[in-house]
């Protein structure tokens, strides 16, 4: 058995150690892509500047495909700041 140090003993018996808790929350399942292109009052064409292709646009916002995980975090961000995404992409 490996040797335990006096914080992994502390742990194993509920013992405050002092290691930080990380919780990562959780991506949703959809996105409406609309509905966070319209807040933005942007066309679909000035949509793509995110990098999105704007098939996809049209695919998501007609229901006919999903984006996927990261597509999706992406889409959360720019619903939040689009702007930092913006000066990321174009400098």
């Amino acid at each position: 058995m490996a040797n335990l140090d006096n914080s992994d003993r502390a742990y194993k018996k509920g013992e405050k150690t002092g290691a930080k808790l990380y919780t990562f929350p959780t991506i949703p399942d959809d996105v409406d892509v609309k509905s966070i292109r319209g807040r933005l009052g942007m066309t679909q064409e000035q949509f793509t500047s995110f990098g999105f292709s704007l098939g996809a646009i049209r695919h998501w916002e007609a229901h006919r495909r999903r984006p996927e995980g990261s597509a999706r975090v992406l889409l959360m961000v720019i619903a939040r700041n689009p702007d930092v995404v913006l000066e990321t992409l174009h400098g």
